[in-house]
């Protein structure tokens, strides 16, 4: 391959390298800490953040139009939404776009209201994309709290009723995982990572500041899902009533007041759906009766499908055989009455019976992202099996601070000392190897981000065993070439040498290191595999800094700089020759 080619590629990997790199380098050194604070909350705090902020953003505004004012610097961004909407209704603009003129072009405060909020959610929810695509911290540099679950399938045995197989265990450890992704960001909590852990156990890891007892109680907990026959007649008598008393129907732990207006038999739900932040909003109130039709641990699967017909997304789940025989009485019984799904209480879809059915269940009506919710929310209580903790480990954001300092340092510091100590001992030489490890701790940089590698006190330490084998190569390299100098070559010829001699010395060397590493990321688990990931990426990228980046700095010197010497040690040699014309 020629220079020419040779350098194109390595001017495309660094840029590539760079758009991978670049949400790293934007989330820890362009976000503002406040900002990074407000997009790493739950979707609960971004839901009040905004719109607390929205509120006080509408109020500047318009005390800026009554006093004649310019639009405050907070909600500037109203200028350009509102002369999209004079363009888009052919409306005459006004000379200038000022607090009273931004404010008139809205059709109600509730919609500038509206439009402010939705700047502000998306902006956040765009740092939060921007931090899931960044490199992660682990629990050892970000402080939280760490906790090993391990799923006790004898109550999963004890309600199947026969000895469990391993597709059992594997569909109970998933519901789990479900469960946990469907509800723990509800309760208040920053992003979690949850992962399945060996055969029977789940990890879950909670950034920042947490409550253990807290956390422990919401994990503990299992989803119940169940179906209930809803009572229309008590629904729209409670509907009409609540209508009447808003503010007395309810106590402060939300039960009702005056239990008697309602049947005995019927109990009142919350009807949710999902809103524009993901969370669950209440929606209005229905009755459903007290008694369960069917529990929702009957459910084998659930998928979104579409109709044939029409293409809409309809949500389908099978029943086993004992559920399949209780549905089909209910439904036999129920025809044309609606049937409510409940999630812990919470009514998260009415549908009304259309005909009997026994094992297969279509529920239809829905948008696609409902649907999938829906699919969700039948599939979390599936198989349910009892979580334990095994294992919990609360480690304080000071003492991860202060890693991320010291690891720092000592990259650093390592990293210092083996470019002074090359630039020294190999005079020009060293010039090239400085340049190659640069670029290794870019490229290794860019891949941790690329595939959203977490972070931890052992990478750190890999990477620096990295820095020392990136350099072996470059020592390898070195000290054939001043074999091969000794000898009167010309530079050129001491460089092909150099290399060709080598290349297997430093390939052997890195290939059974890579293989070790493979073996620790795929048998080790925890800090080992983190180590065994951040020595692998670091082998691949010091050899092609070594053998790729370092030769071309060198042919570069010589094609290009026109250059006679070779500046590598500071004992004499012989002088350069040239080589005869035809000559090797």
């Amino acid at each position: 391959m020629s220079k020419r080619y040779r350098l194109a590629v390595i001017l495309v990997i660094i840029a590539v390298c760079f758009v991978f790199l670049y949400p790293t380098i934007r989330w820890y050194f362009m976000v503002p800490k406040e900002d990074q604070a407000i997009a790493l909350g739950s979707r609960e705090q971004i839901k009040d953040y905004a719109s607390r902020t929205a509120m006080l953003g509408l109020g500047q505004l318009i005390d800026a139009a009554r006093t004649g004012g310019d639009v405050p610097e907070g909600v500037s961004f109203l200028i350009a939404r509102a002369k999209k909407i004079t363009r888009d209704a052919k409306l005459p603009a006004p000379q200038k776009w000022d607090a009273a003129a931004t404010l008139s072009v809205f059709f109600s405060r509730e919609e500038a209201l509206e439009a402010i909020e939705s700047k502000y959610r998306d902006d956040i929810f765009a740092l939060k994309n921007l931090q899931k695509n960044a490199v992660q911290l682990g629990l050892d540099l970000s402080g939280g709290l760490s906790i090993v679950l391990r799923a006790d399938t004898s109550s999963l045995q004890e309600r199947l009723g026969r000895p469990l197989t391993d597709q059992d265990r594997e569909d109970g450890i998933n519901s789990a995982l479900e469960v946990l992704n469907n509800r723990i960001d509800r309760f208040g909590l920053t992003e979690p990572v949850i992962r399945r852990q060996g055969a029977d156990q789940i990890y879950v890891e909670i950034p920042g500041a947490a409550d253990p007892e807290r956390i422990n109680s919401i994990i503990m907990g299992r989803g119940s899902l169940a179906f209930h026959m809803v009572d229309q007649e008590a629904a729209d008598a409670f509907n009409q009533y609540y209508r009447a008393n808003p503010t007395t129907t309810f106590d402060s732990a939300g039960n009702l007041v005056n239990p008697t207006i309602v049947p005995s038999d019927v109990v009142i739900r919350g009807v949710y759906v999902k809103d524009r932040y993901g969370l669950d909003e209440r929606t209005g109130y229905t009755a459903i009766k007290k008694e369960v039709g069917l529990d929702g641990t009957h459910i084998k699967s659930a998928v979104v499908e579409r109709n044939n017909l029409d293409g809409r997304p309809e949500v389908t789940f099978m029943l086993d055989s004992e559920g399949g025989e209780i549905f089909y009485q209910l439904t036999s019984a129920n025809v044309g009455k609606p049937l409510a799904i409940v999630l812990d209480d919470r009514v998260k879809s009415q549908a009304a019976i259309q005909s009997a059915i026994r094992d297969a269940v279509r529920l239809t009506g829905f948008g696609q992202e409902e649907a999938n919710n829906i699919a969700v929310t039948l599939r979390t209580a599936a198989l349910p099996v009892e979580l334990e903790v095994a294992n919990q480990q609360s480690i304080g954001a000071s003492l991860g601070e202060d890693t991320i300092r010291q690891g720092l340092y000592a990259l650093m510091g390592g990293l210092a000392v083996v470019m002074i100590f090359m630039l020294v001992f190999y005079k020009g030489a060293g010039v090239n190897a400085v340049i190659a490890q640069i670029l290794n701790i870019y490229f290794m940089g860019s891949i941790l981000s690329a595939f959203n590698f977490t972070l931890t006190l052992p990478s750190i330490a890999g990477f620096i065993l990295t820095i020392g084998m990136a350099v072996d190569a470059n020592v390898i390299i070195f000290e054939r070439m001043k074999e091969e100098l000794r000898l009167g070559k010309s530079r050129k010829a001491v460089v092909d040498a150099g290399f060709d001699k080598a290349f297997w010395a430093i390939m052997d060397s890195n290939i059974t290191t890579f293989i070790a590493a493979l073996f620790l990321s795929q048998l080790g688990s925890g800090p080992i595999q983190g180590f065994a990931v951040s020595l692998a990426i670091g082998v691949f990228s010091s050899v092609f800094t070594a053998l790729f980046v370092s030769r071309l700095i060198f042919d570069f010197g010589t094609d290009v700089m026109r250059s006679k010497g070779l500046s590598i040690s500071w004992v004499s040699q012989r002088p350069i020759r040239e080589a005869p014309r035809g000559a090797k």
